[in-house]
């Protein structure tokens, strides 16, 4: 595991069932799914980011993709939509010196 997390003991089972053995399994899920749902610390010394997208498509909150060498963190209701580019033209300028 990554975050240095201690598994879980999960004991072998006895010939028959004992309900000491069914609370201690029960206790090691337990333990797993809160390490689990826990997304624990961060601090690091090195971090290296490989292959980040360039929107937030599909991104759950929280998760980070790059634009033009920035990185970025996608937020509830701001949306960075791939491929939004615009241009226009209005009249001439003509300018003599």
């Amino acid at each position: 595991m990554s975050r240095n997390l201690v598994r879980p003991f999960f004991p072998i089972p006895p010939q028959g069932y004992e309900q000491s053995y069914f609370n201690e399994i029960i206790r090691s899920f337990a333990v797993y799914l809160d390490q689990m749902q826990n997304p624990g610390e961060g601090r690091h010394t090195d971090l290296v980011l490989t292959d980040l997208q360039s929107n937030d498509s599909g991104l759950e909150e929280g998760s980070i993709f790059v634009v033009d060498g920035v990185l970025r963190i996608p937020l509830p209701f701001e949306p960075f939509p791939a491929g939004v580019l615009g241009s226009g033209l209005v009249g001439t300028v003509t300018v003599t010196t």
